[in-house]
């Protein structure tokens, strides 16, 4: 997703909360693999990934994707290239392969863009998987007991270019199981339906109204390493 620092907040154009019971939120699936319209050559690529830092490694591979696209985890394997919600859709496609249902969660953010992340759990710990144009806001290995844990540790390297921390909410995961009939995994069609989905949900706060009102600024020096490999376009001041 794009950030825009002057604006309110974008969100990243996504769906509606899915109850998440017990069972949808293991750490592996207890069914097989679904192959959901990849082709065996496809699958084949995906599968060489093995685990959710093996998912992270590819995207880490990928160009960032500074066009306004939502493009389906089938079109990311072949255009190698990816935003942060194709990322994170890409991701939870390739966790679903491997063995994980396919969740996402949204960072969302004020003054800034909302941050799309595929999550998984192992042995009853929370990590995730996410493309993005910057540094810490990518893989997080599975040793958080909550969502709420997992979202603060974006936290301090949430921020925007007048280096504000941004970040103030998060949402439960969305298991995109739910978009089967619409073939998420594999169309040819933009996937925006996952996005506006995200934004209609409902997001739990992480702070405080006094919390906010005593932040203060990032370090120019954290900022530097975090804008590390960092991709610019005319008129882009900020992309997740």
């Amino acid at each position: 997703m794009c950030r825009q620092p002057d604006s309110k907040r974008v969100t990243p154009l996504g769906c509606k909360i899915p109850s998440v019971t017990s069972k949808s939120i293991i750490s592996r699936s207890t069914t097989s693999s679904c192959e959901c319209g990849f082709t065996p050559s496809e699958l084949r690529q995906l599968r060489v990934l093995k685990t959710p830092a093996g998912v992270q490694r590819f995207l880490d591979e990928l160009p960032y994707n500074l066009s306004y696209t939502a493009r389906s985890p089938k079109h990311v394997l072949h255009e190698r290239t990816a935003s942060c919600l194709e990322g994170g859709i890409f991701a939870a496609a390739a966790l679903r392969i491997l063995g994980f249902p396919p969740l996402i969660f949204d960072l969302e953010a004020e003054q800034d863009t909302d941050h799309v992340v595929a999550v998984f759990q192992v042995a009853g710990h929370w990590g995730a998987v996410a493309k993005s144009n910057f540094t810490g806001c990518r893989y997080r290995e599975p040793v958080y007991r909550t969502l709420r844990e997992l979202a603060m540790s974006y936290f301090n390297i949430y921020f925007n270019l007048r280096f504000e921390r941004t970040l103030r909410r998060y949402s439960r995961p969305v298991n995109l199981k739910r978009f089967d009939r619409l073939n998420w995994m594999t169309t040819d069609k933009p996937v925006w339906f996952i996005a506006e989905h995200l934004c209609e949900i409902p997001h739990l706060r992480l702070l405080t109204s006094a919390m906010e009102r005593n932040l203060t600024r990032l370090d120019p020096r954290s900022v530097r390493g975090e804008m590390i490999d960092h991709r610019k376009r005319q008129k882009l001041l900020r992309v997740k």
